[in-house]
């Protein structure tokens, strides 16, 4: 057995305090700034993960870089929930998550926003720039529609495309292929032949496979 290491531990413990002392900050002035918007905070590893009222993201993500440093937004993504176990049935089905960075403050925030399929959630392109193709990229595969967005095309998909690849609902293989018609000179499409073929079992994080 490995002997513990004092210094070691002292310094993974002020980091924990460091970082416990920053997610404060964030939690704090929000809850202050922006009250019953502030719907979940957790204590993620890295950093906090706070789920937000969906009529006021915009405005969060303009308080959080002006007055609390975040320049850079490094990620957004959507997540289709319909499939998670212990996932409410009365709770949104997607949500689109911000992954925001400090370099001034050398710290990250997660902010999370719930929508069902209709729903309009604002665009952060205002914000940061960057959000223009990750928005893009979430409509694209989980038909998420961000309003006010300056260009909402396909970013991934060819033209014409149907339905949304990440969905849950989506079949695996896709609905149709495309090849390269000889005679017509041009790519087509036709319905896909794949057989879906399931070797193994679903399985959940600690679920013990036996």
């Amino acid at each position: 057995m490995s002997e513990k290491n004092p210094t070691k531990e002292k310094l993974q413990d002020d980091i924990g305090a460091d970082l416990a002392a920053e997610s404060s900050v964030e939690v704090d002035g929000l809850r202050q700034r922006f009250g019953a918007h502030i719907l979940d905070v957790e204590a993620g590893i890295d950093c906090p993960s706070i789920t937000v009222a969906r009529e006021a993201i915009a405005e969060i993500c303009h308080y959080l870089k002006r007055e609390q440093g975040f320049e850079q937004m490094m990620d957004l993504c959507g997540v289709d929930r319909s499939d998670y176990r212990g996932w409410p049935a009365e709770a949104p089905r997607f949500q689109v998550v911000y992954q925001l960075l400090s370099v001034s403050r050398n710290c990250r925030v997660r902010l999370k926003v719930g929508l069902n399929d209709r729903d309009l959630v604002d665009s952060v392109t205002e914000v940061w720039p960057t959000a223009n193709w990750f928005e893009r990229e979430a409509f694209d595969m989980y038909g998420i529609i961000f309003n006010h967005h300056p260009d909402l095309r396909r970013l991934l998909t060819d033209y014409g495309f149907e339905g949304y690849p990440l969905r849950k609902d989506f079949p695996v293989t896709g609905r149709v292929e495309m090849f390269f018609d000889e005679a017509q000179w041009r790519c087509v499409y036709r319905p896909n032949k794949v057989e879906i073929r399931q070797l193994i079992e679903k399985s959940w994080p600690g679920v013990d496979r036996g």
